[in-house]
């Protein structure tokens, strides 16, 4: 985060942050302070140049930028906000950023750390909107359990000496994880295996009455659970043990391995019917 700050040092009024509602970012810094949730943000980590307009609401975008285009330093946005509860960034919504950022000298930040490397069937979930980011930040999938995260920055964005510190940066070993995660994405055809099981998922899930608004691209999947159906989640995990993330408040998130086999999508789908069944009495249809 501190890259896009540094963008618009020689131009101290533009010291603005736009970020978005539901969004995370992270625990550090400020990170915590574009991050929309009361309960990570401590009293330091609160300020004024943080402005949250609602997620994928152009007009409220605009308005911003109409407003205050000249204070604005950065836009930061999820392509897929995951502990927002999996909600898609409108590719068109993604293009209007863009476009007032380029308008306006600001620098587009694209979070891709649980969006990107793949999941969705892009490298980066933001490439559906066809247009490209100032800074992208990365991690999670990039070392594939291992430890590692990084920026890709602009060549516009021109670098300084000292301007930027890091105690383990370049690591070695970390580098070579996501290189070896790099060429098997690549020699596995794992983007494409994403859509394919992605959408597989995505359809099976839909026809299963009893949840609700099942969303998201390639891998990276969620829906809504009724109030009546709150035990679910603990249920897959003690009974099926298939742990699956959540969102608040009803939210089951599904980010599995990028290699998971359609086999081990139908089981998924088989025993989220029969927690269901045993929850509701009432059996789903196969």
């Amino acid at each position: 985060m501190r890259m896009p700050l540094n963008w618009h040092h020689s131009i101290p009024v533009a010291k603005k942050v736009v970020a978005f509602s539901n969004s995370f970012h992270g625990r550090t810094s400020l990170a915590v302070a574009v991050t929309d949730n009361k309960n990570y943000v401590a009293p330091v980590n609160e300020t004024d140049n943080v402005i949250f307009l609602p997620f994928n609401d152009e007009a409220a975008l605009a308005a911003c930028f109409a407003k205050q285009g000249s204070e604005i330093a950065a836009v930061i946005i999820e392509g897929i906000q995951g502990v927002g509860g999996i909600r898609v960034a409108e590719e068109s919504f993604l293009r209007l950023i863009r476009s007032l950022c380029d308008k306006h000298g600001a620098v587009y930040v694209a979070d891709s750390v649980q969006c990107g490397f793949g999941r969705t069937g892009k490298f980066f979930s933001h490439d559906f909107a066809g247009v490209n980011a100032d800074i992208y930040t990365m991690a999670k999938g990039m070392g594939n359990g291992f430890p590692v995260a990084g920026l890709i920055i602009a060549p516009h964005i021109k670098p300084k000496h000292f301007q930027l510190g890091t105690t383990f940066g370049g690591n070695h070993l970390a580098c070579a994880a996501s290189l070896a995660v790099i060429e098997t994405i690549e020699e596995e055809k794992l983007m494409g295996n994403a859509v394919m099981v992605g959408k597989y998922l995505r359809d099976a899930l839909e026809e299963i009455p009893e949840i609700e608004n099942v969303r998201g691209r390639g891998l990276m999947i969620g829906f809504d659970v009724p109030e009546s159906l709150k035990a679910l989640k603990s249920n897959l995990l003690t009974n099926q043990k298939i742990f699956t993330g959540e969102a608040k408040p009803n939210v089951i998130r599904l980010l599995p391995s990028l290699a998971l086999k359609k086999r081990d999508a139908v089981d998924f789908i088989d025993a989220l019917k029969e927690e269901i069944a045993a929850i509701t009495g009432v059996a789903t249809e196969a």
